[in-house]
């Protein structure tokens, strides 16, 4: 992939993303950092079942920073790299619960049509989760969206990443 578009030369604080480019503006970055615990940790919905989302949205933009990174709290609460593996085109047919099904076909949806929404979809949605819970998947997916795609637009990304664990950015 080509050069990055933006780097951060100003900082070397250890934080991946404090020292991304994204750390240029530090008087928002501070916000995104709250917000993303924010969506973490409050909300009806497990760190695994946000963490699905995430990757889903990761795959679906090409950020292969989101890709490779793993949040800590979605391992802790049961999500194994197995079932990482199945958010794939075929997740339908795979062993993800049904719920976790749902979440990969909204994230789809949001992402690629959101006005488009199925009747069944809706139905199905509807039948799994409560509206809190469907207005924090929103938000997540919608934050996550942003921001994979900010990076992706800033540039410099390589080809590809090895897995790595992160802990919630402070």
């Amino acid at each position: 992939m080509g050069g990055p578009r933006v780097i951060n030369t100003n900082t070397s604080s250890g934080n991946l993303i404090r020292d991304s480019a994204l750390g240029l503006v530090p008087e928002t970055l501070d916000y995104y950092l709250a917000l993303n615990r924010k969506i973490w940790e409050c909300g009806p919905l497990t760190p695994a079942e946000i963490e699905i989302a995430r990757l889903r949205n990761a795959r679906t933009v090409n950020c292969v920073f989101c890709k490779s990174v793993r949040y800590d709290i979605a391992k802790a609460d049961g999500l194994t790299e197995d079932k990482i593996a199945m958010i794939q085109d075929d997740f339908r047919d795979s062993d993800l619960t049904e719920r976790e099904k749902l979440i990969i076909a909204f994230t789809d949806q949001f992402l690629n049509n959101p006005s488009g929404l199925t009747a069944e979809l809706k139905i199905a949605l509807l039948a799994e989760f409560t509206s809190r819970a469907l207005v924090h998947l929103s938000l997540a997916v919608a934050h996550f969206s942003g921001f994979s795609r900010c990076a992706v637009s800033l540039g410099g990304m390589p080809d590809e990443l090895p897995t790595m664990e992160i802990s919630l950015p402070q």
